[in-house]
């Protein structure tokens, strides 16, 4: 589950910015002007939000334990001035469709991204969204179904490794191999939580075939799956004593569960729905960070 309301808002802004994104692409192509669009809406009120959003950096920074210094960082991206024409590379790679396989100009282009670190923040979240964003622009994804930063974070220290190879070595096949296993492992995972999904879809509508309103709002619990009284009756756009009725037998059922604990302004979740995301480990996945801390000038 969420830890606390920063955590909330970061998976808000996150899923605010990929929709933003995939809305953009529709009229832009993905380019260094859209990355900082989607780096301003990733920042908006949460951590690094004083930091320059939506700007790429025009000093130094670098990366390593809290409270490292330049001298003492595990990493030192490109100075601005050399960061500008790393940027113009990337930029010029994004829009090489066809050279290579969608896959391999992802995994390439996030280890890219990450290396150049553009921004004074939020540079892993928006490493992240690159992905989703290449997949859907390639063709390969209709929908960003695929979450890559569970396995990015149940694998954080080899992901640190792979690109730390990468920038020492220049072991991209290392990179390129831990990175499409992530793919694989991720897929395969995504398809199962697709099918438990419909089946509970399914299983909690045999449950409320007696109900009027009860299928319109379930439909409605797997866009929000937290949910108020007062929420349930302006969706459904009838009394309040209805929409409280039909939540009270929700609860009853084991669909919904109160999670305030409060006796006025109560807030439900979808509990058998979230569940599933949690066994996955999808909750807090854009929330996520990457496997370092960052530190600037």
């Amino acid at each position: 589950m969420l830890s606390n309301t920063k955590d909330a808002e970061e998976v808000v802004n996150y899923v605010g910015a990929m929709n933003y994104g995939l809305e953009r692409l529709e009229t832009l192509p993905l380019s260094l002007r859209l990355l900082r669009e989607i780096h301003e809406r990733l920042m908006r009120d949460v951590r690094g939000s004083e930091r320059s959003p939506g700007e790429f950096r025009t000093t130094q920074n670098w990366i390593g334990a809290q409270g490292c210094t330049l001298n003492t960082a595990s990493f030192v991206p490109p100075p601005p001035h050399e960061m500008t024409q790393a940027l113009d590379n990337l930029e010029k790679f994004l829009h090489e469709a066809g050279t290579l396989p969608v896959l391999i100009q992802c995994g390439l282009a996030h280890a890219q991204f990450e290396t150049i670190h553009p921004f004074l923040d939020g540079n892993g979240r928006v490493g992240r969204l690159l992905i989703t964003l290449l997949l859907c622009a390639g063709g390969v994804l209709e929908r960003p179904l695929l979450y890559l930063s569970v396995y990015l974070k149940a694998h954080r220290a080899e992901y640190y490794d792979r690109l730390t190879a990468i920038r020492s070595k220049g072991d991209w096949e290392g990179w390129l191999r831990f990175f499409l296993r992530g793919v694989a492992e991720v897929s395969l995972s995504a398809t199962n939580t697709a099918k438990a999904i419909l089946q509970l879809r399914e299983r909690t509508r045999h449950q409320l075939d007696n109900s009027a309103q009860g299928p319109r709002l379930l439909d409605h619990l797997f866009e929000r799956p937290l949910i108020s009284i007062r929420a349930a009756q302006a969706f459904l756009n009838c009394s309040y004593g209805t929409a409280a009725s039909l939540i009270e037998q929700m609860e009853a059922l084991g669909i919904l569960k109160e999670t305030t604990g409060q006796k006025r302004n109560k807030l439900y979740r979808y509990e058998p729905y979230l569940a599933i995301f949690e066994q996955q480990g999808l909750s807090t996945a854009s929330s996520a960070s990457t496997p370092t801390d960052e530190q600037a000038t």
